[in-house]
């Protein structure tokens, strides 16, 4: 071998390449679009928070903080979540800060899957499910949401497939991954949902892990059913949040976890090693911001408000709306827009919008392992409503 060649190994992700949203927003950067696409807001986050995070800075809270996270802060998460759905987690067992939603989900996976173990997915799913699972050494079980269709055949909703799932539960069950509210459908899922998982799984030693980053934006007065609102539940779940989409700071990349004794203990086996511990001033200013419970309980108005300017702008086109009940995206069928690239496949047809219309969408086919076509993309109406409005009026010339 030559001295000076450097060595290959195996890939421990052999399937993976660069992710679509980092793709689409360099596709949106090079043709100067408006970026719809990555989830995250284009507005500055409550001056009062940076006032919060530059206070404990000049307060020398600069350096390491406790690897569970600084007790204000858990406190604060501890009383929040017990306020809104009901159920106590305490501060110090049960609730741990982390470097945002991913990592708290890939720390989680860590913590509880091994080599055999089966982790079951919903999809469509977020990106970093299987990543986790694949490098944990489990078996990625996916199963996939039911598409209902109108008379046209276009893309109405989605529905949960209960059949499915109860089939792809067995022994080997380590993990079943749930997202509500969900990204990148929109959709929520209600109490009923949250008994038919907990029948599902009453016998067996699967554990939860609960997606709920998008937890304060829920609209038209529906309610966010966490696992923590349901006992039985949250007797097996990792509740995983995120401070980044909640006050519209995504690049601060801090979250937490929250779960029983038992299996924070595991979490932390891991976390300690994988981050040890999470930006200290950030995480105080979080703690004080967080204190005002307007902070958050005001988020579904404030997204509701855009939501409700999108989908009106989107109700001139020819795209078929899908309900968005929560998160910031909206999903639209695009098959019946009665152009040619109407015949495209989803990312193709997201490319084109993109380079010849200005807009970027994600195609929703990427959220599957296996591309998935159902002529449906999503857009992110987290943004201003002047970024809306332009991102409309390029839209309505299809």
């Amino acid at each position: 071998m030559n001295p000076l060649e450097t060595p290959s190994f195996q890939s421990r992700l052999p399937q993976v390449g660069t992710t679509i949203f980092t793709v689409m927003s360099a596709l949106a950067a090079e043709h100067q679009a408006i970026n719809l696409g990555q989830g995250f807001p284009d507005f500055p986050c409550d001056r009062g928070l940076i006032a919060d995070v530059n206070a404990a800075m000049l307060a020398d809270q600069n350096q390491y903080p406790p690897m569970t996270g600084v007790a204000e802060l858990r406190n604060g998460v501890s009383k929040k979540i017990k306020n809104l759905y009901g159920h106590h987690y305490n501060p110090d067992t049960e609730i741990t800060i982390t470097a945002g939603g991913t990592q708290a989900i890939f720390t989680a996976i860590l913590s509880c899957v091994g080599p055999g173990d089966e982790v079951i997915i919903i999809e469509p799913a977020f990106d970093c499910y299987r990543p986790a699972i694949d490098l944990a050494g489990g078996k990625t079980i996916a199963i996939s949401l039911q598409v209902v269709r109108d008379e046209s055949g276009q893309v109405a909703a989605y529905e949960i497939p209960w059949d499915l799932l109860a089939n792809a539960i067995n022994p080997k069950t380590r993990l079943i991954l749930i997202n509500t509210p969900h990204n990148p459908t929109g959709m929520i899922w209600d109490k009923s949902d949250l008994d038919h998982l907990a029948a599902l799984v009453r016998n067996t030693s699967a554990c939860i892990l609960s997606d709920e980053v998008y937890e304060h934006m829920v609209y038209d007065g529906a309610t966010h059913h966490s696992v923590a609102s349901h006992p039985e539940l949250a007797a097996r779940s990792f509740l995983v949040s995120s401070f980044g989409k909640t006050f519209h700071v995504t690049g601060w990349k801090v979250g937490y976890i929250a779960a029983p004794p038992s299996l924070t203990k595991e979490f932390r086996k891991v976390h300690q090693f994988n981050v040890f511990a999470v930006n200290t001033p950030m995480q105080f200013g979080l703690a004080s911001y967080l204190s005002e419970e307007k902070h958050y309980l005001d988020l579904p108005a404030f997204y509701q408000a855009k939501r409700d300017f999108f989908r009106a702008g989107l109700n001139q086109t020819k795209f078929k709306l899908l309900p968005t009940l929560g998160s910031y995206f909206q999903c639209a069928d695009y098959s019946a827009l009665g152009i040619p690239q109407a015949k495209l496949n989803e990312a193709d047809f997201c490319k084109w919008l993109t380079t010849e219309i200005g807009v970027a969408a994600i195609p929703v086919s990427a959220f599957y392992d296996q591309p998935t076509e159902s002529g449906v993309i999503r857009f992110c109406f987290a943004k201003q409503e002047r970024t809306l409005a332009n991102a409309l009026l390029r839209l309505q010339t299809l």
